[in-house]
C-alpha cells in the first residue's frame, strides 16, 4: 500500500527531507547544513551541486532510517528556497556559476537604476513586485554579464534557468523535466500574474532569452517521475517556501494568514482569486491544483527574522544555543529601553531599502546582555507587526495569526507579539508547515488525500497565545521601535 508522502523541503541553510503518513505525522526526517559562501559584503552564494547533493542525501538517509521500501511512498513534493538563481549547462548539467541566494544584494544598483528610469510602476502592475535585489530577475541578468560567453550561449539555447525547485526537478528526472510552479515562477520578476505566464515584456527589458525559462505549471500536479531505491515515484507538488507552509497551515479561505519565522519572517495572506494591491507588500501566486483558478496571496517579507538569533550566537556568542536566547531574555522585565533594528541584507516590507543597515539604540550603562537577547528577539516581532499593520484592511486579514518555522518555538517571542500585535496567535499543531505543504500539494495531486477539508482536520488546534498587554504599553514599545527604524533608514 502508498502510505506515505516523502517532502523535501530545501531551505536556506539546510536541505530536510520528511516522511508523513495518512494523518500528516512524521514518521522520518533527515537533514544537512548547505555550506554559504560571501565572497563579498553583501554577497551570499551557494554551490548547485551541493544544493542537490545534500538534498538527495538527505532524501536517502529519510527513507533508509524509517525502514519502509519506496515502494510504499505514494509521491513526493518539493519546496524550496525562492528566488534563489541557477544557470547550467542544458547538455551536460553543469552550473555555470555559483547559485546568488535570494539574501544577495549585488544587484542593488542595477534595481536603482530600473527605478530612476520609471521601469518601476510597470514591473510592479505586471509582477506584483517591486524593483528589489530580492528577487531573480536581476541575478540572472547579473549571471548573463560576469560569466563569459554567457549571453550568447542562452541565445542560442545552450543554458537552462531556474529557482531552485526547477533545479532540483531537473536533476531528480534526469534533465527531463525542466517546470517550475506558479509560486515560485512569481516570484522571479519575470511572471506575469494576470496571463499566468512569463512576460515578453519583462524579457525584453533584461534581454533574457525566454528559452532559458522552465514552462509554468501549477503547484499541484503531475511533474515527472524521479528513479529512488528501485522505485519509480512521481514528483507531484511543488511550491516555494512560503506558499508551501501557507498551504501547509491550512489557509485555504480568503483572509487566512501566516507568518513563517524561518531566516527571514514571511507573512501571507490568502486573498483568493482576488489581486489586491500591495502599497509596500507583494503579491505574490499562492499554491493551487491543476484544473484551478490562479490563487493570490498578500506576502510582506522580512530579511532578517530568525537570522538575528544567530547572529547572537555566532558572531556575538551570547549565547551557546538558539534555544537559550528564551530563557536569557525572560530573565530581564524589558529590553531596558533597548532597540536592535537588524537590518544586516537591507529592510524589507514595507521599508524596501536596499542600503539599509544594522543597528542598536537606546543603549546605557545599565544594559547587559540580556537585554541585548531581548531586544534582538523582540525585533523580529517588531518586524512581524509592521507586516501585519501594513496589511491591515488590505486582504480581508480575520484577525488570527497562524505561525510555524524555527522561532515560532520560542514562548516568549510568540507571547510578545501576540501583545505588540494586539491579536491572537496559533502556533501551528504541525511542526514542519512548510514540508507538509509540499506534502498537502503532492498529496492531493496523487489522491493520497481526498481534499482540503479533510487537510482542515489535520491542521486544526495548537498552540493560542493571546494578548496581554495594554494598549499604552504597546503605543509606547511600537514608537521607541520606529524611531529606531527611521534613524536606520536615514543612516
Amino acid at each position: 500500500m502508498k502510505q506515505y508522502i516523502l517532502a523535501l523541503d530545501e531551505g536556506t541553510t539546510s536541505a530536510r527531507a520528511i516522511l508523513f503518513d495518512k494523518n500528516a505525522h512524521i514518521v522520518s526526517m533527515a537533514q544537512n547544513e548547505i555550506p554559504q559562501y560571501y565572497p563579498h559584503p553583501g554577497w551570499v552564494e551557494q554551490d548547485p551541486m551541493e544544493i542537490f547533493a545534500c538534498q538527495y542525501a538527505a532524501m536517502t538517509e529519510c527513507v533508509a532510517k524509517s525502514g519502509i521500501r519506496s515502494e510504499e511512498i505514494s509521491a513526493i513534493g518539493i519546496t524550496n528556497q525562492r528566488e534563489t538563481t541557477i544557470v547550467w549547462e542544458k547538455a551536460t548539467g553543469r552550473p555555470i556559476a555559483n547559485a546568488i541566494v535570494w539574501q544577495c544584494r549585488r544587484t542593488a544598483e542595477l534595481c536603482e537604476q530600473l527605478i530612476s528610469d520609471g521601469h518601476a510602476p510597470r514591473i510592479t502592475e505586471i509582477t506584483g513586485l517591486l524593483p528589489d535585489a530580492y528577487f531573480s530577475a536581476t541575478k540572472l541578468r547579473w549571471l548573463l554579464d560576469h560569466t563569459e560567453g554567457a549571453q550568447a550561449r542562452a541565445e542560442a539555447g545552450d543554458l537552462l534557468f531556474g529557482t531552485v525547485d526547477t533545479w532540483l526537478l531537473w536533476k531528480l528526472t534526469d534533465g527531463k523535466c525542466h517546470f517550475t510552479d506558479r509560486s515560485n515562477a512569481s516570484r522571479t520578476m519575470l511572471y506575469d500574474l494576470d496571463k499566468g505566464d512569463w512576460s515578453d515584456e519583462l524579457l525584453s527589458l533584461f534581454n533574457i532569452p525566454r528559452a532559458m525559462l522552465p514552462k509554468v505549471l501549477p503547484s499541484g500536479c503531475m511533474y515527472g517521475e524521479t528513479e529512488f531505491m528501485g522505485a519509480a515515484l512521481p514528483i507531484c507538488g511543488m511550491a516555494g517556501d512560503q506558499q508551501a507552509a501557507l498551504f501547509g497551515q491550512g489557509c485555504f479561505e480568503p483572509g487566512d494568514a501566516k507568518n513563517t519565522y524561518g531566516t527571514g519572517c514571511f507573512l501571507l495572506t490568502n486573498t483568493g482569486s482576488v489581486r489586491v494591491k500591495g502599497d509596500g507588500l507583494l503579491v505574490t501566486s499562492a499554491a493551487s491544483l491543476e484544473g484551478e483558478p490562479t490563487c493570490f496571496a498578500l506576502e510582506g517579507s522580512v530579511f532578517t527574522g530568525g537570522a538575528v538569533i544567530k547572529w547572537l550566537r555566532d558572531e556575538l556568542r551570547l549565547i551557546d544555543d538558539a534555544h537559550d536566547s528564551e530563557y536569557f531574555a525572560k530573565k530581564v522585565p524589558d529590553s531596558g529601553g533597548v532597540y536592535i533594528v537588524p537590518a544586516f541584507t537591507g529592510l524589507g516590507a514595507p521599508y524596501w531599502d536596499m542600503h539599509a543597515r544594522g543597528m542598536v539604540t537606546g543603549i546605557t550603562r545599565g544594559c547587559g546582555r540580556n537585554h541585548i537577547i531581548r531586544a534582538a528577539l523582540e525585533s523580529i516581532a517588531y518586524q512581524t507587526e509592521d507586516l501585519l499593520s501594513a496589511m491591515s484592511g488590505k486582504a480581508g486579514f480575520l484577525g488570527a495569526l497562524r505561525v510555524d518555522g524555527g522561532a515560532s518555538s520560542n514562548d516568549f517571542l510568540m507571547q510578545f507579539q501576540a501583545d505588540i500585535s494586539g491579536i491572537p496567535v496559533i502556533r501551528s499543531p504541525i511542526t514542519e508547515a512548510t514540508a507538509a505543504g509540499a506534502a498537502f500539494l503532492a498529496g492531493l495531486t496523487a489522491g493520497f488525500w481526498q481534499s482540503r477539508a479533510e487537510l482542515s482536520e489535520l491542521t486544526s488546534g495548537g498552540t493560542v497565545f493571546e494578548p496581554k498587554m495594554s494598549a499604552a504599553e504597546r503605543s509606547r514599545l511600537l514608537a521607541g521601535w520606529h524611531k529606531a527604524v527611521h534613524a536606520c533608514v536615514e543612516m
